[in-house]
């Protein structure tokens, strides 16, 4: 690789940038937590934390971890293996826990 051929690293987000992402964080913590007190979330309360914390979780990843301005390769590292984990996640939820077990289709107990 020659002297001039690195490649060229993004612009990182300004301050401004990071405290609107920081107000984002805040004002979704706090759905979080007006969503576990209203009582008419309490059927959906899981599914609903789950996206608000897979929100959060990627605003922190994208700006205060820098994975936004990195090579998207790191992303590939990143997201791949996520994607694998949370596959397997679900899969053993619905094998465990799911209406698709074999238990549960026969409608034993």
């Amino acid at each position: 690789m020659a002297e001039g051929d690195h490649p060229k690293e993004r612009a990182h987000p300004t301050a401004e940038t990071y405290l609107r992402v920081a107000a984002a964080l805040v004002v979704l913590t706090v759905l979080e937590v007006g969503v576990f007190y209203v009582p008419a979330f309490h059927p959906v309360l899981v599914p609903t934390l789950l996206v608000l914390s897979a929100l959060k979780f990627s605003l922190v990843v994208l700006f205060y971890m820098h994975l936004k301005m990195d090579s998207p390769f790191f992303s590939f590292l990143f997201g791949a293996p996520l994607l694998l984990a949370t596959g397997v996640l679900v899969a053993l939820l619905l094998l465990f826990f799911g209406t698709l077990t074999l238990r549960g289709a026969a409608g034993g107990g």
